[in-house]
């Protein structure tokens, strides 16, 4: 499991941390059963704290994605893709919500915003 930590992108590390693992199961890198690194081992080999890792963790878990077992460590939990998908797409509209609360303060119009938004989908689909 290869989780990049960027210090300058603005976005919390367990919520990185959150987003990679997701990512490596919606690509199917990681696949139900398979193990995790414990919330220690991840935060020594990321040079951060146990309690970044834990609310990652904690998160994934609450939302369905990881289990873990007392004394085993954490695993991948099988999560249907249109569990996946649902979470996907509650995540994306809160960015987006974001992004038009900006875009209204701004006075960006809904022309302006969906012309950025095909633009940077298209330039992050290739």
């Amino acid at each position: 499991m290869d989780i990049i930590i960027s210090n300058t992108s603005g976005v919390p590390i367990y919520e990185q941390i959150e987003e990679q693992i997701k990512s490596q199961i919606m690509t199917g890198e990681l696949v139900a059963g398979d193990a995790i690194p414990s919330m220690r081992v991840l935060a020594k080999d990321l040079k951060i704290s146990v309690i970044t890792t834990k609310r990652a963790y904690e998160d994934l878990e609450r939302d369905g994605f990881i289990e873990s077992v007392v004394g085993k460590g954490s695993f991948i939990k099988g999560v249907s893709s249109e569990i996946m998908k649902e979470n996907m797409l509650y995540a994306i509209e809160e960015g987006l919500e974001k992004a038009v609360d900006k875009a209204l303060l701004g006075k960006v119009s809904l022309e302006e915003m969906t012309e950025m938004l095909n633009v940077i989908y298209l330039d992050k689909s290739r």
